[in-house]
């Protein structure tokens, strides 16, 4: 482990496999990896980055691959250091590495209706906001009001959801400007029934999705008028297997890691299940998960 200037707090690491950073447990290594210790070491450590490194930040890594080959560039986790939550009437405020299973749980305790879909995403409120993740017909800004980005010279800025282009499974941020914390806006609701309403959708997950297997959620977006995962298993694509990863045999629209799967492999499976879809159904499908990295 790298020695930290004085004005630093976090933890820096070097050459770190990002395997252990994934939920599909692959990829190689970052060339240096970095957990601020909070918002305000994030900034210091920001600004002394040069200006043409390659940032990737990182939740708890779902719907993310990266290659074999690694990132050439650094990597900044944000989950299980940037947590803050504060509800506050029928709005919650969170920094990025909050999971969304708490922040889904925190404002149904609350008696906010509308956040109960975010328990079923796997991942941090940083990735839901960079992606637009959604489940059960509600997305993510849906509910958004208001952002806190910060920019390679550590400066925060306070955003409104009308300054960003927002669509199905994608957000246009700001050049050199990365999401910190939101502000949600909820409408009211009953505690008791949304905190069952949240059961009620983890049951449903565990039964339908291959949890307990790494995976990084679903693979590719539904395409309109349509889902990936009916399109897949029409073709006849579950079980499909190249090397360590296959597709899932309970729901088609998630490709697992047996326990050997390299990240090539999983990349050339999506390819794979590409290609046959679009032969068979006439579907190009477009991957959800983001490919990072270099091959090895």
């Amino acid at each position: 482990m790298m020695a930290l200037p004085q004005t630093l707090r976090g933890e820096l690491k070097q050459q770190e496999s990002l395997s252990r950073y994934t939920s599909w447990r692959v990829g190689g290594e970052a060339k240096q990896l970095y957990r601020p210790a909070d918002a305000d070491d994030l900034a210091v450590f920001l600004q002394q980055l040069p200006q043409d490194e390659a940032v990737m930040w990182l939740g708890l890594g779902s719907n993310l691959l990266v290659r074999d080959g690694g990132f050439n560039g650094t990597v900044i986790v944000t989950a299980g250091v940037l947590q803050n939550i504060k509800t506050e009437a029928l709005s919650v405020s969170a920094e990025v590495g909050v999971y969304c299973s708490k922040l889904a749980k925190q404002a149904a305790k609350a008696g906010m209706k509308g956040a109960a879909f975010l328990a079923g995403i796997p991942g941090t409120l940083g990735g839901a906001l960079a992606m637009n993740a959604g489940a059960h017909g509600s997305e993510t800004w849906d509910f958004v009001h208001s952002v806190t980005t910060i920019d390679r010279k550590g400066q925060l800025r306070t955003r409104a959801k009308s300054e960003f282009e927002i669509c199905y499974r994608h957000v246009a941020l700001p050049e050199g400007e990365w999401f910190v914390a939101a502000q949600l806006q909820f409408e009211q609701g009953n505690a008791k029934e949304e905190t069952a309403l949240i059961r009620e959708l983890l049951k449903k997950r565990n039964a339908s999705q291959p949890t307990n297997q790494p995976c990084a959620g679903s693979v590719f977006r539904n395409p309109e008028g349509d889902f990936a995962g009916r399109l897949i298993e029409t073709s006849e694509l579950k079980g499909l297997t190249l090397g360590g990863a296959s597709v899932s045999t309970k729901h088609a629209n998630f490709i697992v890691n047996d326990g050997s799967a390299t990240a090539a492999d999983i990349e050339a499976l999506i390819e794979l299940v590409q290609q046959k879809v679009e032969k068979l159904q006439g579907v190009k499908l477009i991957p959800e998960v983001h490919i990072v990295g270099q091959t090895q």
